[in-house]
């Protein structure tokens, strides 16, 4: 193919990214692909909107999906609308109609990614989602190719720039979550309402795409256990320092024989682990495999350069396999069937950190150690954090590992001690 043609939709901040790095660097993506690759089309359902630094032909603008979708000169649909609904319907439409997709729709790819890749495999097209985790990190390139000679057994993310931001400014500036959050919506790092994020959802969308890639599971999000960051408080940020400690927002996956656990949570980092200096509104994976070891991938997780970079990426490998006949070259994920369970949240183990807020009187602590120790959970360090005459104090333990079905049920009668006056906090650690 001499020339390969690329219909954009959505026009948004991500699409005008994309828009303007195939307009403006034509040439160098000819010498990537050995052919042209040409922006012939760009659908979106508000043109009069303004859009800064890109002109476009008017030519090229439309309100009409269908000058896209099932259009027999257009060879890749690139979909950046987001959301399920219409989102889904173009997609396999564009498919049906023997057309190859890249789309950057991370819950698209995880409500509805089997189905759709399974309809791109019967008709013969690829599919390609780089920019869906990660922002501008060649993440899913990695676990697709790169490392497929490896049986991957960790995945650790962050993946959620702004609950990172805000953990960060807590960490860094000691700030309060309020006053961090504040900051973050103020710097445009977080959405007006950032419950998806600050909440652990959208990582719990990321997630299961990179346990899809990873462990061949496709997982559902109402199968991760997710904990977001509302109830870390600065107190947290400074003991676990003390402890030596940095508190993360971690998407976690990991593979023990045939069970998988996949969770999202506030998780303890030793400062010497290679995520625990990840901060701002970066977006890291670790990647643990039995042959390459551990591995790090690091960057940009979010806005419209990096994102922009990961999709015109895909275009290319799509372009690529246009020019030489060979798509379908790199299989969309691989199934593993020996993998017959997802593990329980109650079932895994975990050391934690325990912060209880109590009334500094005798006996407390004695009432708290021995329901751990009814729930066969034993204290590897404790510390009462300040002395005040009557008033709250924290008191606050790092444990050794235990159930997690151990440590909810101590904590639910713990919080049931009349000296207790706040809810316990309790954070599990990862080492």
């Amino acid at each position: 193919m001499e020339k390969i043609n690329v219909g954009l939709i959505g026009f948004g901040t991500v699409g005008v990214g994309v828009a303007r790095a195939l307009l403006q660097r034509s040439a160098q993506i000819e010498r990537q692909v050995g052919a042209r690759v040409v922006l012939k089309a760009i659908c979106d359902n508000d043109l009069r909107r303004k859009r800064q630094r890109i002109k476009v032909n008017r030519k090229l603008l439309t309100g009409d999906v269908n000058r896209v979708i099932g259009n027999p000169d257009i060879d890749i649909v690139v979909e950046l609308i987001g959301g399920i609904h219409p989102a889904k319907e173009f997609v396999l439409k564009a498919i049906k109609s023997g057309q190859h997709v890249v789309t950057a729709n991370k819950a698209l790819i995880t409500e509805h990614g089997e189905e759709i890749f399974d309809a791109a495999k019967k008709a013969g097209v690829d599919i390609f989602y780089e920019a869906s985790v990660g922002g501008g990190i060649p993440i899913i390139k990695a676990l697709r190719e790169g490392l497929v000679a490896n049986e991957i057994d960790t995945i650790l993310g962050i993946v959620n720039g702004t609950s990172n931001y805000i953990l960060s400014s807590m960490a860094e500036e000691g700030l309060s979550f309020s006053d961090a959050l504040a900051e973050a919506k103020k710097k445009g790092y977080a959405e007006r309402n950032p419950a998806l994020d600050i909440e652990g959802y959208d990582s719990a969308h990321k997630l299961a795409i990179l346990t899809l890639l990873g462990f061949g599971k496709a997982v559902k999000v109402e199968d991760i256990y997710v904990e977001g960051i509302l109830d870390i408080s600065q107190n947290d940020i400074r003991y676990a320092d003390e402890f030596g400690y940095a508190i993360k927002l971690l998407a976690i996956a990991k593979k023990r024989d045939n069970q998988i656990e996949v969770r999202v949570h506030p998780t303890l980092l030793s400062k010497e682990h290679l995520l625990a200096n990840v901060n701002g509104v970066y977006n890291a994976i670790y990647l643990h495999g039995d042959m390459v070891g551990g591995t790090l991938f690091y960057g940009r997780g979010a806005g419209q350069a990096p994102a922009a970079s990961s999709v015109v990426g895909d275009i290319i490998d799509l372009a690529r396999n246009l020019r030489f006949n060979s798509v379908g070259r790199v299989p969309i994920y691989m199934k593993n069937k020996a993998i017959k369970k997802i593990r329980k949240i109650d079932d895994i183990e975990a050391s934690y950190y325990i912060r209880i807020s109590c009334i500094d009187k005798p006996g407390v602590l004695a009432r708290v150690a021995g329901i751990l120790g009814r729930h066969k959970i034993s204290i590897a360090s404790v510390g009462q954090k300040e002395r005040r005459k009557a008033r709250i104090v924290p008191v606050v333990m790092m444990t050794h590992e235990a159930k997690e079905k151990n440590m909810r049920q101590a904590l639910e009668e713990i919080d049931r001690i009349a000296a207790i006056r706040r809810k316990t906090v309790a954070i599990r650690v990862e080492r």
